[in-house]
């Protein structure tokens, strides 16, 4: 496995199918999941490549997405479709991710049992030769990226820190903005 971003077959296949469109207008697939059901749903995250994704990004992906998905047609039926950014709390997907994200707690999962676990929650040290380097309380390993199942940035105060400085480097004022405006009770 290259990455996380579509594990299943048909998830990989649809990432084939919507990939150029979303690169296209400027954005990456982070991940891309389709989960069947009554009401089946296709969810796509998404990102710039300075990671500040808005809702009306999303809004313009998910245009385009559909557009592509319709003249495709790859899912018999119909189904739900849902842009949305990564969030905070991130799923970590592409080995450069986990160097993006180095120094911030994170849990993985693995498939194969390392000394008889799978889970592990700990602080990314980056990457090394293929492997994610997570500090655990008994020291830092090594877990071969092909092995990963999940990973995903836990939210902490640092994580929370983090992301408004990166807000606030790109541009983001929240002086901006209205004022919430309150009503009285009126009873």
């Amino acid at each position: 496995m290259t990455d996380l971003i579509a594990k299943a077959q048909m998830d990989r296949r649809l990432a084939e199918i919507v990939t150029p469109t979303i690169e296209g207008l400027g954005y990456e697939l982070v991940r891309l999941r389709y989960m069947g059901g009554k009401r089946p749903l296709l969810q796509i995250m998404a990102d710039t490549p300075e990671g500040n994704i808005e809702v009306d990004d999303c809004a313009r992906i998910s245009r385009a997405v559909s557009a592509v998905l319709d003249v495709e047609d790859p899912i018999e039926g119909e189904y739900s479709l849902e842009v949305s950014s990564p969030g905070i709390d991130r799923p970590l997907t592409r080995l450069k991710d986990f160097d993006t994200w180095d120094g911030h707690e994170v849990k993985l999962q693995t498939a194969e049992l390392i000394d008889g676990r799978k889970n592990f929650k700990g602080v990314l040290r980056g990457v090394e030769n293929g492997e994610v380097l997570v500090e655990i309380p008994e020291g830092t390993i090594g877990l071969p990226f092909d092995w990963l199942t999940e990973a995903k940035l836990v939210l902490t105060d640092a994580l929370i820190a983090a992301d408004l400085k990166g807000r606030k480097d790109a541009g983001f004022d929240p002086a901006a903005f209205d004022e919430i405006e309150q009503e009285e009770d009126a009873t």
